[in-house]
């Protein structure tokens, strides 16, 4: 077997299980907190790997993984009722003041770089994670929290079903580049072909919530400009990525997923999609 043909039995049995446990672990509340508390981890672990390689940044990898995973789990105990305190963000915040001040010590070079890339990691990741917790824990009034897994999963499902879309349409029509100084390979064709692909599958979603619990509240017009928000800040979270990448001059954020390149390759989208999503459904309820 090829080289190439090989790549792609890799490719794709990583694509399959990593499919498999996300979509899994949505089904548990317990189950959702871990993963994406262990994803932010390594998220924010890899993107201090990549950003220390830079001349004169030394970002303190541990505690600012730490931080990162302080806060995504902060986030999640408020909003699953878990924890009624806002004392949950103690720990976080006893971290960021350690970041800032250790600076008084450490005798690097560039103190402001340092910050500047540390606190990047919290607002590039950290806090687009966590609102995966606004999405899918839900105070009702009279003080009960639920969890509803339909929105925070679908917003994987349409990235997953934009980037196909996007891959078939670019690969068979694709001629026009879409942001040809940041990511050369896409197309206008191939973005609005995914985009096609997610408005119809928002469509049948909403239809068959509809008919049944309807336990998003969405009507069938709401969730198609669902759809939408996670097609357009799910494209521009991966042009963002991949100027990260540019900038760093790398190719690939990682190979911790075997074929798929690094964790920050994988969520790249949802990192925009997420609280774009949060936004989306939040500006709903003020009309």
């Amino acid at each position: 077997m090829s080289e190439k043909g090989k790549n792609l039995i890799i490719r794709t049995i990583t694509g399959v299980l990593f499919v498999a446990i996300m979509v899994t672990c949505f089904l548990d509340p317990i189950a959702m907190i871990f993963v994406f508390a262990l994803i932010t981890g390594l998220a924010i672990w890899e993107y201090c790997g990549l950003v220390n390689e830079k001349e004169d940044v030394v970002v303190n990898r541990f505690i600012t993984t730490v931080a990162g995973v302080c806060f995504f789990l902060s986030v999640a105990g408020i909003n699953s009722g878990i924890i009624s305190t806002n004392g949950v963000f103690i720990p976080y915040l006893l971290t960021i003041i350690y970041l800032f001040i250790s600076e008084l010590y450490t005798k690097n070079s560039n103190a402001l770089n340092n910050w500047a890339y540390t606190m990047l990691s919290q607002l590039y990741i950290a806090l687009p994670f966590a609102m995966i917790n606004v999405l899918a824990f839900r105070q009702s009034p009279d003080g009960r929290f639920g969890y509803y897994y339909l929105l925070p999963m679908c917003v994987f499902i349409f990235l997953w079903a934009n980037d196909t879309g996007a891959y078939c349409f670019g690969s068979l029509w694709g001629k026009h580049k879409l942001f040809p100084r940041i990511s050369p390979a896409k197309t206008w064709e191939g973005s609005i072909g995914g985009g096609i692909v997610v408005l119809i599958l928002s469509a049948v979603v909403g239809f068959i919530e509809m008919k049944g619990d309807n336990l998003s509240g969405l009507n069938l017009l709401q969730w198609i400009g669902l759809g939408l928000v996670v097609v357009v800040f799910g494209t521009w979270g991966d042009l963002v990525e991949s100027l990260f990448k540019r900038t760093l001059g790398i190719k690939d954020s990682g190979n911790i997923l075997p074929g798929h390149g690094g964790i920050l390759d994988r969520f790249d989208s949802s990192l925009m999609a997420i609280p774009a999503t949060v936004i989306y459904l939040y500006t709903l309820t003020l009309f």
